[in-house]
């Protein structure tokens, strides 16, 4: 489960939104691949740190400085697999093993008995899980690599780009080139007049446009040349998914307990209430029945009023657990609800052909319902939009608006719990919301649908 914003994570599976145009697009991507250029200058410096601190340790001279330049790689193979998913849309999962736990001490000197935790993992521990870690060798043997072969790649768009100028503007500089001794070719022209420098130009400006229409394809064969490498093997992805997994069971043992002790303290406060309340009401007028039938007949009319109000009470209750719409309409319809009682101007765009699984479908509404409470809340919008659509076993569903945008999971906005509430079924939420807006929210889960004829209407 990922959550990325304007940070996955999805994410990762969801890049930034790319210029429209494909010389816009292949700008981006050329300054992009200098960007890559520049980690690897940061990847080469390591390697030779590392070189010269594993001499010293073979001195004798110490270990010390080797634990935190294994970490200044793992920093910089990070960023890769960040920019990578963001800019080449190849997301690449940390493969990494988790780190050791803080080291019991014991001792009289310290006053603690056995079992007391230091609250940081000794040295070597922490060096001797930097150096099992099989992620670790990985990030360095991609640290030695991508300087000798991915910069090819990387740097490509650029070079045809600025050669392609370079041919452009010959007729101006070919005189003052051929002064001063320098090569008076270029590519297979020889320039040693005007005419000649002119015949560059159009060539130049072939250039420039292969490099600029190469760029998004290179930049995204760059990411996959990343993904060899800095992916996680088949055993660290079971390990990762054990840990996903663990993780998520506990999120949703948790959110469950939550929701039963609301529905308990929803039951005991409000319906409970009215029922004790109800029946002490109606005991009162079967006492004074006889002797006063007016007043017996008001406490009655007032029986009469609360057993309505628990009666409301106890269907909104259900309609918290699951919507009637939801179970008898399916998805499509019971959002399309949720945008007709929504105070925003909301459009569903989209639908489905059959049904997900009932729990994913709940999961999936009150998702979609959370947000749309959130843009009505905080987001300061006009409008919203709902995508909603199945596709490649993903149930995927984009929520946008038009509003002043800088939402952010970590100030308390609800992402986070429809993260978990996603997570638990495997599925992912992609947050890109600048400020100053828009907001689009994606949300994808794995699933099927049922068939049409078989799903209730």
């Amino acid at each position: 489960m990922t959550m990325t914003s304007g940070t996955t994570t999805p994410g990762d599976s969801i890049g930034q939104p790319q210029p429209g145009s494909w010389h816009a697009r292949g700008l981006v991507a050329s300054a992009r691949g200098l960007a890559f250029c520049g980690l690897m200058l940061a990847e080469t410096g390591l390697w030779l740190a590392l070189a010269i601190e594993v001499t010293f340790a073979v001195l004798g001279v110490g270990l010390l400085p080797i634990p935190a330049t294994l970490l200044a790689s793992r920093s910089l193979a990070t960023r890769t697999r960040q920019l990578t998913g963001r800019w080449c849309g190849v997301p690449i999962p940390d493969p990494y093993l988790p780190p050791p736990a803080a080291a019991p001490e014991t001792g009289p000197e310290t006053g603690t008995g056995p079992g007391t935790e230091t609250g940081q993992p000794s040295f070597w521990r922490r060096f001797g899980w930097l150096l099992t870690d099989q992620a670790t060798w990985r990030d360095l043997l991609w640290d030695l690599v991508d300087p000798c072969v991915g910069w090819v790649i990387a740097l490509a768009p650029a070079a045809l780009i600025l050669w392609g100028l370079f041919g452009v503007i010959m007729p101006a500089i070919w005189g003052r080139i051929v002064q001063v001794g320098g090569n008076n070719w270029y590519a297979f022209i020889r320039v040693d007049s005007t005419r000649t420098g002119w015949l560059c130009v159009p060539l130049g400006v072939a250039f420039a446009a292969l490099g600029l229409y190469a760029a998004p394809w290179l930049l995204r064969r760059y990411g996959l040349l990343a993904a060899t490498m800095l992916a996680p093997t088949r055993t660290a992805e079971l390990a990762l998914r054990v840990s996903h997994l663990a993780q998520t069971r506990a999120d949703a043992v948790d959110t469950g307990a939550a929701e039963l002790r609301r529905i308990e303290r929803d039951l005991h406060d409000g319906a409970q209430a009215r029922m004790v309340a109800m029946g002490m009401t109606i005991s009162a007028a079967e006492q004074i029945l006889e002797q006063n039938p007016a007043a017996a007949r008001a406490l009655l009319n007032e029986a009469r009023d609360s057993s309505a109000k628990a009666l409301a009470e106890l269907r909104d209750l259900v309609r918290g657990i699951h919507p009637p719409v939801l179970a008898d309409r399916g998805l499509t319809d019971a959002i399309r609800a949720l945008a007709l009682d929504s105070p925003l101007k909301t459009e569903v765009i989209g639908g489905l052909t059959g049904r997900p699984p009932a729990p994913v479908e709940s999961a999936a509404y009150f998702a979609v319902s959370e947000l749309l409470t959130n843009v009505a809340k905080h987001a300061h919008a006009q409008h919203a939009w709902i995508d909603l659509r199945h596709e490649r076993g993903l149930l995927r569903i984009d929520v946008s608006d038009d509003g002043q945008g800088g939402a952010d999971a970590a100030r308390g906005t609800g992402l986070s719990g429809i993260e978990r509430r996603l997570a638990a079924f495997d599925g992912i939420l992609a947050l890109n919301s600048p400020p100053g807006g828009p907001t689009v929210i994606t949300m994808e889960l794995p699933c099927g649908l049922s068939s049409p004829k078989t799903s209730s209407c």
